[in-house]
């Protein structure tokens, strides 16, 4: 069927065309804008109501006008060449290689969508996965299969922790083929960098795949690359059999051209100005993270997001709290501290964590340690607040120990340095070493057998 070329736009908005008179436009259909002058650009077909279909430029619409601008609707929707060859490589939020490496060859081209998965098959995740730093591994554990976002904020470590568990994430005791999908959106060119540095110096580029979108590159890309990413860790997952951890940031950047594109279409608004379906559009990205039934690779899943005004109440976070299976947040005030990664454990939550620790998995110690350590943190963090107003000399001497080890556990137990990799027995020592500052008897939520094995405390 020959293709049609309509020259019927009845208005351009933003990124935005309107083109009236097409009859059977399919939503994320792909289209190619001709100019004036001959110049093509790509675009997608966001809606279709009553004819006229709305189409979302890859780029800016300058030069475009009503007049002399043709726009041909392809059929098909947006798809990627993907396969094993896309390791070690640099592609754009298109999936377009920018490393200077050859193209991808593949035997077809997938579409970037994906199908969400069947709950029925999707298959209990139980596997440890450790980071090597002992705020995630010990008390807000990752477990293959998992989503598990990371809340920062505005100019705090999580660009420099992304990196780092990128280098250092593994399942220990397997030998299996294990990949990092990194997907950036909206970053700096400096921060671009640091990335690809990163990544390269270190040589963890070899087993990852990276998609980068600058500030500077069109706000549509990034409603495109994390689709793009997470189709290329499906084919990596579901048809070579590997686990792939995919970590995009900052979701932030893409709820704000989320609500870019609703605006340019006149929708009715939402909470805080985001469209009111933004829930659902964030769910078909963090529901591909699983484990299938039958199939021997994993998603899992590490969206870092940048909370505007330090609100976790912000529509971001708490939309994406309820989809995900809990979530790590970082502390502008151990920032302040000089404390790296920041992790404020208190308000963090793995909501998988009992399924993927214990005897056979980690320690069979891990639960308890992680529950005494909250405990007396949380303790020692309210006589912090009630020592700022009646002084540390009105508290008892059992008040100034959890005092000291509230210190303590920030610097020694969150702390550690940013190419620091901890393993789980490391941090589960360390974990002791600090209780061993509190009475013995006030181990409440640790086995007796477990103090006997594991304790530091000086014997009689």
């Amino acid at each position: 069927m020959p293709s049609v070329s309509y020259k019927s736009i009845a208005e351009i908005s933003g990124p935005l065309i309107f083109v009236e008179g097409v009859p059977n436009a399919a939503y994320n259909e792909l289209v190619e804008i001709t100019l004036g002058n001959g110049e093509k650009r790509t675009g997608q077909v966001l809606d279709t109501r009553k004819g006229m279909a709305i189409v979302q430029v890859f780029g800016q619409t300058s030069g475009m006008d009503t007049t002399n601008t043709r726009i041909r609707f392809s059929g098909s929707t947006a798809r990627v060449s993907i396969s094993g060859d896309m390791m070690g490589r640099i592609f754009n939020g298109l999936g377009e290689p920018i490393d200077n490496g050859p193209e991808i060859v593949s035997k077809e081209k997938i579409e970037i969508v994906g199908d969400s998965i069947n709950p029925y098959s999707r298959e209990e995740p139980s596997e440890f996965i450790q980071t090597g730093i002992s705020t995630i591994d010990g008390m807000n554990t990752l477990v293959r299969g998992q989503k598990l976002p990371i809340f920062s904020a505005s100019g705090l470590a999580h660009n420099q922790l992304a990196a780092q568990i990128a280098r250092q994430a593994k399942v220990i005791g397997k030998e299996e083929g294990f990949a990092v999908i990194f997907g950036a959106m909206g970053i700096t060119s400096e921060e671009a960098n640091y990335f690809i540095n990163e990544f390269r110096s270190t040589g963890a580029i070899a087993r990852s795949v990276m998609f980068l979108n600058l500030s500077s590159d069109p706000s549509m890309e990034r409603i495109v690359l994390p689709r793009v990413a997470l189709t290329t860790a499906e084919y990596l997952a579901y048809e070579e059999g590997m686990h792939i951890l995919v970590i995009l940031t900052d979701m932030t950047n893409y709820c704000e051209a989320l609500r870019e594109i609703s605006s340019a279409r006149e929708e009715v608004p939402g909470r805080r100005g985001y469209p009111g379906y933004m829930y659902t559009d964030l769910s078909t990205i963090y529901e591909r993270a699983g484990k299938i039934k039958g199939k021997n690779g994993s998603i899992t899943q590490l969206p870092i997001l940048t909370m505007p005004g330090d609100d976790i109440t912000n529509p971001i976070p708490d939309l994406t709290g309820y989809i995900t299976e809990g979530q790590t947040v970082l502390s502008r005030d151990l920032q302040r501290k000089g404390i790296y990664p920041g992790i404020d454990v208190l308000p963090s939550l793995s909501r998988l964590m009992n399924q993927g620790i214990g005897k056979g998995r980690t320690r069979e110690d891990h639960r308890g340690v992680a529950d005494q350590l909250y405990s007396a943190y949380a303790s020692g963090k309210d006589l912090r607040s009630l020592s700022a107003i009646v002084g540390e000399e009105a508290l008892g001497a059992n008040d100034r120990k959890y005092l000291k080890f509230a210190d303590d556990f920030e610097l020694k137990y969150v702390n550690q340095d940013i190419y620091e990799d901890r393993t789980i027995d490391q941090t589960l020592d360390l974990g002791w070493e600090l209780l061993s500052e509190l009475p013995e008897d006030e181990m409440k939520r640790v086995k007796r057998d477990h103090i006997e094995k594991y304790g530091k405390w000086k014997k009689d």
